[in-house]
């Protein structure tokens, strides 16, 4: 059997349960109850409790920390029954969703040290799912409807949502405290159920207040997580200097950068799953997969090590599958380049797989549908057809959109566009944008890569919004406080790249206020820049065009 804990909750500190009283209490009742409370305990609190319950902006946060829209009678037994047996409070039924909201975060409370990580997990689930569904109408109705009775003045529509959001803090504080209480291992597991659970393994967006969590999860395991990195670096930077010694020299460093990463990623799965359902990239999960797909790329290609890039190739798909644009195209990307450097006669053979993996249709709409199509004829969208060779820009990316803290969906926009003009095409279900993206990817992706390298390497510059992008050089914005801004011309190993705010950001290394960014769904071609720099800064090159040679 499992200890139930003894503490008070937040509704048995509420002022309203401190005095025995209902929320359809009047003034003169709450007076009377204090005075005669004061007698038998503490006095101050008692006095307190009538001073909070009698002033109208500061009972409302009581009233939405107590049981608004439930009978008084049926709150006092909710909440006696909530000491004796905090687990099946859990499933108290015909609540409204605030009430209920309320009455979970007490049984969080009293979460048993013993209980096991799955329960758990469903539990938060359960209760996130009931803060989303708050309706602030029905919550305003309700408070009116007891403050009709009770004799204090009605409230607005915005002092709801003022407080509504002071609640929403804290459930999450509720939330923090009972992980904080968890040994790492079952904090990990809880976590990880938790979010896949709410995000159906990351292809559904999940409640807001799971994605705070997540977000505070995130903040309190970036220093594990950088020194894993750090860790994974030097492992990536032994098996490349013990390469030329051969197979047998690798595999025990492969075999330890396996265990590595798997405990990195498994305290990041959390933090992947949440990113991908909410249409977002977790950075340092994806640079991780890039420096070890680039060691598999050099195990083979330079020491002939087909069993070792195998075992890297199995490893990135069994950590990385919650990164659509990563995990599965890493090796599909390498595999796309080499068969484009290959001869003509290697190329046909391979032209029917390729034909097949960018073949891709879809009708996109909601009430009046139309045909988004890709294939080696090229892209077609509501009757008009881009053939592949003549498409120069690419653009696409997805934004999460919310009305008053409440998500409503993700909307992915993109983008193709030829010399004469260009198309967007707005797209509401995932699997479509990412099915279409890929084979994007495979068709006109790696094209314009090769295309971008040709011109830079013949002296052609590129501007991508306030980056100006050189084969050697990249020229960034000075911002300042004070005065105009400047333009600023670095070399490419005295700048740094991340992603932030939905943009592809490039920021000089020993000057934070020396950078601009590149927006992933209003820039054209920024996929691309931000791939080819990658790719350079992975070689180590001077110049981006060097990132083909071998």
């Amino acid at each position: 059997m499992s200890e139930k804990k003894t503490t008070e909750t937040a509704l048995h500190k509420n002022p309203f349960w401190a005095l025995g009283l209902t929320t359809r209490d009047d003034r003169h009742r709450i007076v009377a109850h204090a005075e005669e409370r004061a007698l038998l305990s503490d006095h101050n609190v008692c006095q307190r409790a009538r001073a909070d319950l009698t002033n109208p902006k500061a009972r409302l946060s009581w009233e939405l920390a107590w049981m608004p829209g439930v009978a008084p009678r049926m709150a006092e037994k909710i909440l006696r029954a909530l000491s004796e047996n905090p687990v099946g409070a859990r499933d108290e039924e015909g609540l409204p969703e605030l009430a209920k909201a309320n009455l979970m975060a007490s049984a969080l409370e009293l979460v048993s040290d013993d209980e096991p990580a799955s329960s758990v997990a469903e539990f938060i689930r359960d209760f996130a799912w009931v803060v989303e569904s708050i309706d602030p109408d029905d919550l305003l109705r309700d408070v009116n409807e007891d403050r009709a009775i009770s004799g204090f003045p009605e409230v607005r529509g915005i002092d709801i949502e003022e407080e509504l959001t002071a609640r929403r803090k804290a459930y999450r504080n509720t939330l923090k405290n009972l992980l904080d209480t968890m040994a790492p291992e079952k904090l990990i597991e809880s976590m990880t159920r938790t979010v896949d659970e709410a995000t159906d393994g990351g292809t559904a967006h999940g409640p807001a207040l799971i994605d705070e969590l997540v977000d505070s999860y995130e903040v309190e395991t970036q220093g594990f997580l950088e020194k894993g990195s750090e860790n994974i670096a030097t492992l990536i930077k032994n098996a490349r200097a013990v390469a030329p010694k051969g197979e047998q020299a690798v595999e025990p460093i492969i075999d330890k950068l396996a265990k590595v990463a798997r405990n990195w990623d498994r305290v990041a799965q959390p933090i992947q799953l949440s990113a991908k359902s909410r249409g977002i990239v977790h950075t340092p999960s994806r640079d991780l997969a890039y420096e070890l797909r680039s060691l598999g790329v050099e195990l083979n290609n330079e020491y002939k090590m087909l069993g070792q890039t195998n075992r890297i190739i199995k490893l990135l798909q069994e950590l990385f599958a919650e990164l659509p644009e990563v995990a599965e195209k890493l090796d599909e990307d390498e595999a796309a380049i080499t068969g484009l450097r290959q001869d003509a006669n290697e190329r046909e053979k391979q032209n029917d797989e390729w034909a097949r993996n960018i073949t891709f249709s879809a009708k996109v709409g909601v009430v009046f549908k139309d045909e988004l199509s890709i294939s080696p004829k090229g892209v077609t969208w509501k009757g008009k057809n881009y053939p592949l060779e003549t498409i120069t820009r690419v653009i696409w990316g997805g934004v999460r959109h919310s009305v008053n803290g409440v998500p409503t969906g993700t909307e992915y926009t993109i983008g193709i566009g030829d010399s004469r003009g260009c198309i967007s095409i707005k797209i509401r279900r995932e699997a479509t944008y990412s099915k279409f993206i890929d084979a994007v990817w495979r068709a006109v992706g790696v094209r314009l890569i090769f295309d971008m390298l040709g011109a830079l390497k013949e002296g052609h510059s590129f501007n991508f919004g306030e980056i100006t992008v050189e084969d050697s050089h990249v020229t960034l914005v000075r911002h300042k406080f004070l005065g105009a801004n400047e333009r600023v011309r670095l070399p490419w190993h005295d700048v740094h790249v991340w992603s932030a705010d939905g943009g592809f950001v490039i920021g000089a290394q020993t000057d934070k206020k020396v950078y601009s960014s590149a927006s992933y769904i209003h820039v054209w071609n920024t996929h691309i820049l931000e791939y080819v720099i990658l790719g350079g800064f992975k070689k180590g090159v001077n110049k981006l065009s060097d990132y083909l040679k071998d």
